[in-house]
């Protein structure tokens, strides 16, 4: 289904060349095989075989095998590629002139924010902890002073980290002109934003924009400033590392939260990132569900990161060295395709994966993504293998 309003945004960079074969290579299972007795050994063979040659062919090959996360910017692979001679200067001139003011101005746009929250919860009792609402159910000036508060200093954070211009396109389908279906569904207003997931950035977007809950880990809510902050946009907080009796309510709390957006005007939305990961921002990966359990609508969202040097997306270096490269850029680009709602048919409504699928592949239409199959496990074989630690190891740590 096209684009209708007469534009369309960038097509996807520089892929490194490979083409149709990493697209093949990309789309197909890399770890697993109907002989195999255990996927985790496939997994482990593969990293150690991949740490054992020649570095030249070993990350050519790990790019072509994990394509999602890997770089094609001037930076390369984990942003320590050689740099050319004009890269160089480029990225002093940024690092003396550029990434101290901002830092200094995101500092003060946090505190900015802090500030805000602290006010508009004085006197407010904190409601529940772990996958509690926190502030989420704040009203009246209290609401209204973080919402708008939050969506004006969001927008100027990404100002500060060099997105002066986000482009954006509205995507309208012909079927949707009917004015007595329209009317039918305007009730029906969406629980939850669905968007792929390329860089820590988007939540900046998506806070500017419809400023949404979202889940995030449970230590983040004892961060300094950014608990407070997280508590007021009304967060829930998971423990990622383990799956004990606590996961169920996780997944409720979360289905809870949409089925109330979807039905009351002044609750917030949620905001959910299915792919479960980070890409590079060219693929999508397979969906989780926990978005769509709910039966109730939800809206598409595409984010693309156009770069000529350095790429936005967050897919294989460390948070630090990434903000820092992110910050000595002189322009950063970002492009968003707001899709129509979704409305699951019934069928979809009893088989949320249906529901998950068939969104998933409207949103890679839209948006000229390549579906892969690849997930996280994959994704932490290919970190390993890039930082040339074993297998066990990379299953063990925290996810992105």
């Amino acid at each position: 289904m096209p684009l209708h309003d007469g534009t369309s945004p960038s097509e996807p960079h520089d892929r490194g060349g490979a083409g149709e074969e990493e697209e093949k290579l990309a789309a197909k299972p890399l770890l697993s095989t109907p002989e195999s007795p255990s996927p985790t050994a496939e997994m482990e063979a593969e990293s150690q075989a991949a740490t054992t040659t020649a570095p030249a062919d070993d990350l050519e090959e790990l790019d072509r095998r994990y394509a999602p996360y890997a770089r094609r910017d001037a930076y390369g692979a984990m942003g320590r590629g050689p740099l050319g001679a004009a890269e160089a200067a480029r990225l002093a001139v940024g690092a003396v002139l550029l990434f101290p003011l901002r830092l200094v101005a995101g500092v003060l746009v946090l505190v900015a924010y802090y500030l805000v929250c602290r006010v508009c919860t004085l006197r407010v009792e904190e409601e529940g902890e772990g996958e509690g609402e926190g502030y989420a159910r704040l009203d009246g000036w209290r609401r209204q002073g973080v919402v708008r508060c939050g969506r004006a200093l969001a927008r100027a954070m990404l100002f500060v980290f060099g997105f002066y211009w986000i482009r954006e396109y509205d995507c309208r389908f012909p079927d949707a002109e009917d004015e007595n279906q329209e009317q039918s569904k305007e009730l029906e207003r969406p629980g939850a934003v669905v968007s792929n997931h390329v860089s820590y950035v988007d939540i900046l977007y998506h806070m500017s924009s419809s400023f949404p809950s979202f889940v995030a880990k449970r230590s983040v809510a004892r961060l300094p400033m950014v608990g407070l902050i997280s508590k007021c946009l009304g967060c829930i907080f998971v423990q990622r590392e383990s799956k004990t009796s606590d996961f169920k309510g996780v997944s409720g709390a979360v289905t809870e939260r949409i089925q109330r957006a979807h039905q009351q005007k002044n609750s917030p939305m949620m905001l959910l990132f299915p792919e479960g990961t980070t890409t590079n921002g060219d693929y999508l990966l397979p969906f989780k569900t926990g978005a769509f359990i709910a039966k109730a609508p939800v809206k598409p969202v595409i984010l693309r990161y156009p770069y000529k040097r350095f790429s936005p997306a967050w897919d294989s270096m460390s948070g630090a060295r990434h903000v820092f490269l992110l910050l000595c850029q002189f322009v950063n680009n970002l492009e968003v395709v707001h899709l129509p709602v979704y409305y699951p048919s019934e069928q979809e409504k009893e088989d949320p994966k249906l529901y998950a699928n068939n969104v998933r592949k409207l949103m890679a239409v839209e948006g000229n993504l390549i579906l892969s199959d690849l997930g996280l496990a994959e994704k932490r074989v290919y970190h390993a293998a890039l930082n040339g630690n074993s297998l066990p190891r990379a299953l063990h740590q925290k996810d992105d």
